[in-house]
């Protein structure tokens, strides 16, 4: 009996794991699919960045410490408190993770905000808004991230791979950023009402030692991401000190997203080998790299679509702009979305539909806005 409960557990756990990784259990049979056609050999080596996968890893370590002692949180809180009704708190929340996203990448805003927005409307008897809110907080990470390279995976892996100038990224990425913001603002203003609501006091202190190490970590993390400081010694420094200050955070580091770039950086170099599937690739992205960027977002999510993609266009710029609003739409288009998904569904496990439609509806919406500006600025 004993060791029938425990295969069923053992199934179970698997099961789970899956459910958990999804994209990158998919990018592992993809790698392992086409390296079948592609035997391994010297050029898989080429395939991966190695500079890209070392500043997710310590971007990710650092922000995991700075969580640990409840920085953000702390921060977060405070920004809540100075608001008095529930359109301004709902704003500001939207906003933290808006700000977030730019700072320490989507995911992890959603990570760190998304319990937050649940604490603020539970705790004011505002859960009616539960849904807008994850929903809001999940679209502005997705396109706050835009702004930064280090604010979106795929800006890390893009920006590292054509060697983009810091003010031309951020050029490319404006006009959609500027106008995700103006939306955000807009639904925020209609569909929340100026309810008033008060903030349970809770006393939070942060350890100044930490604080001030952890934050010059970050620091250094940045100066990483934007060329200032050569990879190699933030791969040196930031696991070193973590492993003696707080080992937790190396171990909270989503592990699971670094090996889904590992995984698609084989199968996106396996299928460049491939002579039809790179004629047909390359055809469709001469044609228009933007919408079939936005397309294969929706179908197989933002960062493996950058980094297939890539092997086949040098219009990085179409490019970055399509797998950066192609994050919105379909509930798989960003792996930031499943997050939140996860996040709302534990917490209101009866309301699943609802949520996918609202989710739907509004992401989207933002996706025909944003894609159809885009196009309008491309034919001016």
């Amino acid at each position: 009996m004993s060791d029938i409960v425990r295969k069923i557990t053992k199934r179970e756990n698997i099961v789970e794991f899956v459910k958990k990784n999804a994209v990158m259990c998919i990018a592992l049979v993809a790698a392992i699919a086409t390296s079948i056609i592609i035997p391994v050999d010297r050029e898989y080596l080429g395939y991966f960045d190695y500079k890209t996968l070392t500043c997710l890893f310590c971007v990710l370590a650092v922000v995991c410490a700075l969580k640990n002692i409840n920085f953000f949180y702390l921060l977060a809180r405070k920004v809540v408190r100075m608001f008095k009704n529930a359109r301004l708190s709902v704003l500001a929340l939207v906003y933290i993770t808006f700000i977030g996203s730019m700072l320490i990448a989507n995911d992890m805003a959603l990570l760190t905000f998304l319990p937050l927005g649940y604490f603020v409307l539970k705790t004011t008897d505002k859960k009616k808004y539960m849904a807008f809110t994850f929903i809001m907080q999940n679209i502005a990470a997705n396109l706050g991230g835009m702004l930064t390279p280090f604010g979106n995976p795929q800006n890390l892996y893009l920006y590292s791979k054509f060697n983009i100038p810091n003010i031309e990224f951020m050029t490319i990425m404006a006009p959609p950023f500027i106008l995700s913001v103006i939306i955000i603002t807009i639904c925020c203003i209609i569909f929340v009402k100026p309810e008033p609501l008060s903030l349970p006091d809770e006393k939070i202190v942060l350890e100044p030692k930490k604080t001030i190490l952890y934050l010059a970590l970050f620091a250094l993390s940045i100066a990483i991401v934007f060329r200032g400081v050569p990879y190699v010694i933030g791969l040196l420094i930031i696991p070193t000190v973590l492993f003696f200050v707080d080992r937790k955070a190396l171990q909270m580091v989503d592990y699971g997203l670094l090996f889904t770039f590992v995984f698609f950086f084989i199968f996106s170099g396996n299928m460049a080998r491939i002579d039809v599937v790179r004629d047909v690739f390359s055809a469709l992205l001469e044609k228009n790299t933007l919408l079939f960027g936005i397309l294969s977002c929706q179908c197989i999510s933002n960062v493996p679509s950058a980094i297939l993609l890539s092997q086949f266009t040098t219009n990085y710029a179409d490019l970055l702009i399509g797998v950066n609003i192609g994050g919105v739409g379909t509930l798989i288009a960003s792996l930031a979305s499943l997050i939140t998904f996860r996040e709302y569904t534990k917490h209101n496990p009866g309301k699943t539909k609802y949520y996918v439609g609202a989710f739907s509806a509004f992401n989207f919406g933002f996706l025909f806005v944003l894609t159809g500006f885009m196009f309008l600025i491309k034919l001016l």
